[in-house]
């Protein structure tokens, strides 16, 4: 998506009543107002909100002022008037401004930010930041999605917008926050690699067929060693050992989630065990009783 494209994303209008509110890390942003200007000479008089307003140009001039400070603003500008801010917009008579805006208040809840703490919020929040920002990240996609999704609409849509929101929200104060703002710790443990990922994809997807390392190793284009290396090294076990366990855990629900009449044999087909001796072995070792207990007891082990 590009700026282009928002000059299409007429429909963002649309979304008054449809999109009001959403839930964004820690916050509760409600939205007030949908908008979109065309490309032709207007101009928005001096006037203030209890909320952001947000704007992105998409083409043409201007000039955006908070006070006594003037900003020149073009496409690919994004600017903000933060809440009791007094500000203005007026488009060129020779090259209309046109832009998409929003409006919206951000309040923390519970799991919101401690006092002094900052993040991307703060690009909102820090009523000392910058108020004009070409850093628009994916804001023409985020709005040109949003104006999708108002007209026609489809079933799921409200989830569909109020993801799209929670995004708009989080990216719109990214625009104005400093750098250091924007940096933060991996999750605990780390990511898995892509290959990992897809190796996990690929257990999980075919546990009730025979399987083994060259199969997976395969299956993301590495070889054996460097399959089984990296697999340890990102969850620390080995495939195999992997794939035993998730067999064994799908068996613990499937006798417990499948009709009475389904046989432990069946269970352990449906596992990838072919000998139900040696699957009734292996599910006693894992979770402490046999599968008819398992299924007797509800999955719960008396001690």
């Amino acid at each position: 998506m590009s700026l282009r494209d928002v000059a299409e994303a007429g429909r963002l209008a649309e979304l008054t009543g449809l999109l009001e509110t959403c839930s964004v890390g820690g916050f509760q942003a409600d939205f007030v107002g949908w908008g979109f200007y065309p490309a032709s000479p207007w101009r928005n008089y001096w006037h203030r909100h209890s909320s952001y307003e947000v704007c992105l140009a998409y083409s043409g001039a201007g000039r955006f002022s908070i006070g006594a400070e003037h900003h020149d603003v073009g496409a690919g500008d994004v600017f903000v008037a933060r809440p009791g801010d007094i500000h203005e917009i007026e488009s060129s008579q020779t090259d209309p401004l046109g832009i998409a805006f929003w409006g919206f208040t951000l309040r923390a809840g519970r799991e919101g930010p401690l006092p002094g703490e900052r993040g991307w919020w703060s690009g909102l929040t820090d009523t000392t930041g910058p108020a004009v920002s070409r850093s628009i990240g994916s804001l023409a996609s985020l709005v040109t999605a949003l104006a999708e999704q108002a007209a026609p609409l489809r079933s799921g849509y409200e989830t569909g917008l109020a993801g799209l929101g929670a995004a708009l929200v989080v990216d719109t104060a990214r625009a104005f926050a400093a750098e250091d703002d924007l940096r933060t710790e991996p999750p605990v443990g780390g990511r898995l690699s892509p290959a990992v990922a897809a190796m996990q994809r690929y257990l999980a997807d075919n546990l009730s067929r025979p399987m083994t390392v060259h199969d997976v190793a395969a299956a993301v284009h590495l070889s054996e060693r460097h399959a089984e290396r990296l697999f340890r090294e990102q969850t620390g076990a080995s495939l195999m050992t992997t794939v035993r366990r998730m067999r064994l855990d799908l068996a613990a629900a499937l006798l417990l989630h499948t009709d009475t009449d389904t046989t432990v044999t069946e269970v352990a087909q449906a596992c990838g065990y072919l000998d139900v001796r040696a699957f009734s072995t292996a599910f006693r070792r894992r979770h402490g009783h046999s599968p008819l207990a398992h299924r007797s007891l509800g999955g719960t082990l008396h001690l």
